[in-house]
């Protein structure tokens, strides 16, 4: 399968121009062969509109996701981008997977960062879910979510062929260690890929790290954007012409669960607490 990435600068508080953006690069990667675009955390929104978030915060059934199906089914591609879901008296930091036959899903980020995030969002509770599109099964993180080993661990033993990530990262002096070297390591360690979907600039709250990817299972990158910039990267992924590293790393055959230390001896570790 062809994926692609979407790059994107991103309009704080301006949805309509988002969701315009979102389309022009959902037309852009249908163009190039794409079948399955990712596009960035909070894309609809930008992800630094701050409180403004409140108000622009939609239900599943709202005009945000109801704009992005369409666009899905009008350029028969997959979309997955992030949106500020309201669900009851909880707002979510969210991301849709849009289906070009009209089906879609949502997941919430478990894995809030910092106190800009905790202060609009609520965590998602899910677990990480495996589903199939195109021949591959693909599951989705968000942002945070994919520096946690466990959770793209969880999908990898569930049988991900790929995981893709809307993201946000900032840029700060360890985004490139996040973004050139955590995010490549998550896709060799589990044996997938990981399309890794950021925005760039900057807007009156952050600058973003740009370095959107799709990194493969042998930890190389298939496609990497530079930092600065608009980009719709493109590559082809077909999980089994990663097999000979996959035996040559066998991480996931190869795990033990007789550790000397309880979950709960752990946690106290973690906190500094005398046993």
């Amino acid at each position: 399968m062809r994926v692609a990435v979407f790059q994107m600068l991103a309009r704080t508080g301006d949805v309509a121009a988002n969701l315009a953006m979102l389309a022009e690069a959902a037309s852009d990667a249908k163009a190039k062969g794409a079948e399955l675009l990712v596009a960035p955390e909070l894309a609809t929104t930008g992800y630094g509109a701050g409180e403004a978030i409140r108000d622009l915060a939609e239900p599943v059934e709202g005009g945000q996701v109801s704009t992005l199906m369409q666009t899905a089914v009008g350029h028969n591609i997959a979309i997955v981008a992030g949106f500020a879901e309201r669900a009851g008296g909880a707002i979510y930091n969210s991301a849709l997977f849009a289906r070009p036959n009209g089906q879609r899903a949502v997941w919430r980020k478990r894995q809030l960062y910092g106190a800009y995030e905790r202060s609009l969002f609520q965590p998602g509770d899910q677990t990480p879910e495996v589903m199939e599109f195109g021949g591959l099964k693909v599951g989705v993180l968000i942002c945070y979510d994919v520096e946690f080993p466990e959770l793209a661990r969880h999908l990898a033993v569930t049988g991900a062929d790929i995981v893709l990530v809307p993201t946000a990262l900032p840029d700060t002096s360890h985004a490139s260690f996040i973004a050139e070297k955590i995010v490549p390591v998550r896709a060799f360690e589990n044996g997938v890929a990981v399309a890794y979907a950021d925005h760039a600039g900057a807007d009156s709250r952050f600058a973003y790290a740009g370095r959107s990817c799709i990194a493969l299972p042998d930890g190389t990158d298939a496609v990497r954007a530079p930092a600065l910039g608009r980009h719709v990267i493109v590559a082809e992924y077909e999980p089994s012409c990663f097999a000979k590293s996959r035996l040559a790393n066998p991480y996931l055959a190869d795990r033990r669960f007789d550790f000397p230390l309880s979950v709960p001896a752990m946690a106290r570790a973690a906190s500094g607490a005398a046993d």
